[in-house]
């Protein structure tokens, strides 16, 4: 497979990722975070951090709208829940300095 082909799949698999994580607004970044060690604010800092490499300035606002689908605060008010305090030590316990 051609680099250009390789770099069209990876890009469809985020988008679809992406596309997968907003309809799933019943899933907890927390639950994400204890089960996959990363979520969607890991994604959308992965995002602004390949922009960087390629010299292009996005904020963490911006980079954080195209993975929510929504501005940031806007998708806490309106999906994100009270984490359990098992949920917060399973947290600290498996992603220190998360």
């Amino acid at each position: 497979m051609d680099e250009k082909t390789q770099i069209e799949l990876e890009a469809a698999a985020f988008r679809r990722l992406r596309d997968h994580l907003q309809k799933r607004t019943d899933v907890q970044n927390i639950d994400m975070m204890n089960l996959a060690g990363f979520c969607r604010n890991c994604l959308s800092n992965w995002y602004q951090d390949a922009a960087g490499e390629k010299g292009i300035e996005i904020d963490k606002a911006a980079a954080r709208e195209l993975v929510y689908g929504m501005p940031y605060e806007e998708w806490r008010a309106k999906y994100q829940t009270e984490a359990t305090a098992e949920q917060m030590a399973k947290l600290k316990d498996s992603h220190q300095g998360h």
